[in-house]
């Protein structure tokens, strides 16, 4: 396995696999876009100086991948900025190897390296398996967000 920083090259791929995390999240939100979901400006996290993408290949074929980005915090928290991870999918072949924890680390390494220390992330709040796995690495429940629909 090779972890490496995505390319402008690996867009198609990466298009691909942004579908399978909608696919993967449909079932915790009715609201998401029947046809041409997305939910990353990929190019611009490959290309912008306070981002980064990994990729996770083996035998040339990317399984695994993920995002930092580096946010200005609301003014009300003591931390200026912080480390926003997104984008966080393994290739259900992949998954129960550790392989999630492996890009994160790299992630927030580079966070670290570049003065943050304070990471956050999304997760659907009925999806156990993802809250599970990110409470593994230390991560805790922050704020929830709540929605209402009226008919």
């Amino acid at each position: 396995m090779h972890l490496r920083i995505a390319t402008q090259d690996d867009i198609n791929d990466l298009l691909h696999l942004e579908q399978a995390v909608v696919e993967a999240e449909r079932p915790y939100n009715s609201h998401i876009k029947a046809n041409n979901a997305t939910y990353y400006d990929l190019p611009a996290l490959i290309s912008e100086t306070n981002s980064q993408v990994l990729v996770l290949e083996e035998k040339d074929q990317i399984i695994a991948t993920g995002y930092i980005q580096i946010r200005t915090s609301k003014q009300s928290l003591s931390h200026e900025q912080h480390g926003y991870l997104g984008f966080m999918y393994v290739a259900p072949d992949f998954r129960g190897r550790g392989l999630n924890r492996l890009v994160m680390d790299a992630l927030m390494g580079w966070g670290r390296a570049h003065g943050v220390n304070i990471f956050y992330l999304d997760v659907y709040a009925e999806n156990q398996a993802a809250i599970n796995a990110y409470q593994k690495l230390g991560f805790t429940p922050s704020l929830v967000e709540m929605k209402l629909e009226c008919a």
